[in-house]
């Protein structure tokens, strides 16, 4: 085996020439000297030919071992001798091993960029002190420069500093798939400044916000907007969910006109009228309604109620124009069913045959030989609350609308034999639901087909007899007619910028949202 010198390990394949190395404790000093050829002016790219000077820079490299390595690097300065050039003289750089304007080596600078991208400000400069890497929280990162024209493909979607309250943009080259600028707000006027220092883009790529179509409007008439597809299911989903949501009633009346109790003809036992229990849910509710529109009665506005109760707009929007009959419904909905439910129907069977003279233990054994895994407590609880009247009564077993538009967005296809039989069965309880499903899986099919040119003709169908909330849904997608057809037409979308907003998530998530707009912003742009 061929023997190496110690520039071979330390530099290999950089010309340099090790003179000395000092070894101490802690530090290895290695003072070495250049050996390249004369290199070019960094503006005219002309070789060199005289030299001007040559003087000494002090690089920190990586730690060998558990000790420091500081190199002290003799370079030679260069004059140009183009007459054209601005510049006079030159420093030769190593590739390799130096760059302009660095204290550090090109390897030590690729660790401590790795370790900041990875880990932030103070964690990476609290593993730096562990590895003996010399490096300051200000000095991990920088944030690179922004391009000055933007991509000819640019999304923009927005991500939350705190939920609810702020909002950032991301701008993301979508050709690329990486992050071009990060903005301090979501505001049509921010973006809009952005656009027109920032003149290039061809097609933007956006959600349905308001702002961002104001702002595009304002800076880049000529751009081709382009609504995303994923952002379009979405809200088609919101609107089925919501006219199922309307119509649970019907659903339940054709469950209960199916539902045939097999109970012995025993003289009936009048038990006392049902009341709605009194669960913290439901007074929270009932409390919300009535605060609420003691105010819309004063002529409070939406946004006022909202601050003045800390609730969020849709939700003071939701109470008022929402039946408190039907707000109950739903927080009755959202109880857990708890270990008991599937039990309670046989439970009040017995109860009814027994004219209330039965025994908990007793019906805790029945049903604990049928599969009850619950406690004995909670057996007892349900009868003391049939005798009292407020029980709540035995639902009938119907889907929640969430279940049933997740099998009207699904493919047919991927549906099991059992969903589709209840989603049958959905149908043929209620035409209105019917509808939206016809709706819903033929704009669907537009979608993930890409057939723009059919959308027209899907928003008059909606707008002339589907149910109120595909109506709206129509109406939103003609006031977006263009951006919304060029999304189910041309194959770019919001997806890889969706992809980076919750890249931002994560980092925001492991600061821990101490940090600043500033250092968020940095370890965005820096891309792994």
């Amino acid at each position: 085996m061929a023997s190496k010198t110690v520039g071979d390990v330390l530099f290999p394949g950089i010309d340099v020439r090790v003179e000395r190395v000092n070894d101490s404790s802690d530090v290895l000093v290695v003072e070495a000297v250049s050996t390249a050829r004369p290199g070019r002016c960094p503006d005219c790219r002309r070789q060199a030919r005289r030299v001007h000077s040559m003087y000494q820079r002090t690089l920190a490299e990586r730690p060998l071992g558990s000790r420091q390595v500081i190199v002290r690097l003799r370079v030679r300065r260069y004059f140009c001798d183009r007459r054209s050039c601005s510049r006079t003289t030159f420093v030769e750089q190593m590739p390799g091993l130096s760059e302009r304007y660095c204290r550090s080596s090109t390897g030590l600078t690729g660790w401590l960029r790795s370790i900041a991208i990875e880990l932030g400000g103070r964690p990476a400069v609290r593993l730096c002190r562990r590895l003996r890497l010399t490096a300051g929280r200000t000095r991990l990162l920088t944030a690179p420069a922004v391009a000055d024209r933007a991509p000819r493909v640019l999304g923009v979607d927005e991500f939350a500093f705190r939920k609810g309250c702020t909002y950032g943009t991301v701008l993301v080259d979508v050709e690329a798939g990486r992050v071009v600028d990060v903005l301090a707000d979501r505001t049509s006027e921010t973006f809009a400044a952005w656009l027109k220092d920032h003149p290039g883009a061809e097609i933007i790529c956006r959600d349905r916000t308001s702002a961002y179509t104001k702002a595009v409007n304002e800076a880049a008439p000529n751009a081709l907007e382009v609504a995303d597809r994923w952002h379009l299911l979405q809200n088609l989903s919101a609107a089925v969910e919501k006219t199922c949501h309307q119509h649970r009633d019907c659903l339940r009346k054709r469950a209960e006109e199916e539902t045939v109790a097999e109970v012995p003809e025993v003289a009936p036992m009048l038990l006392p009228p049902a009341e709605l229990p009194r669960t913290q849910i439901i007074e929270r509710t009932r409390h919300r309604y009535e605060d609420i529109h003691r105010l819309l009665e004063k002529r409070w506005t939406i946004s006022a109620i909202a601050r003045r109760l800390n609730l969020d707009r849709k939700t003071v929007r939701r109470f008022r124009d929402t039946d408190l009959d039907q707000l109950l419904a739903s927080a009755r909905e959202r109880r857990p069913d708890g270990v008991l439910e599937p039990f309670k129907g046989y439970l009040n069977t017995r109860f009814t045959q027994a004219q209330g003279q039965v025994s908990g233990t007793r019906l805790f054994l029945e049903i604990q030989a049928r599969g009850y895994r619950g406690s004995r407590q909670v057996v007892r609880k349900h009868l003391a609350a049939l005798r009292a009247g407020t029980a709540e009564p035995v639902r009938a077993d119907i889907p929640s609308p969430r279940k049933i538009t997740s099998w009207i967005m699904q493919p047919r296809e991927t549906l099991t034999e059992s969903q589709d039989d209840r989603l049958l069965q959905v149908r043929l309880a209620c035409p209105d639901i019917t509808r939206a499903c016809d709706l819903a899986r033929a704009l669907a099919d537009l979608v993930r087909h890409q057939r723009g040119y059919l959308l027209l003709e899907w928003i008059r169908q909606a707008e002339q007899d589907a149910p109120k909330p595909m109506k709206g849904f129509a109406g939103f997608l003609r006031q977006d007619l263009d951006a919304v057809t060029a999304g189910l037409t041309l194959p770019w979308s919001s997806g890889a910028v969706e992809g980076h907003v919750n890249r931002v998530k994560t980092l925001k998530r492991a600061m821990h949202g101490r940090a600043s707009f500033e250092l968020l912003r940095t370890r965005i742009l820096t891309q792994p």
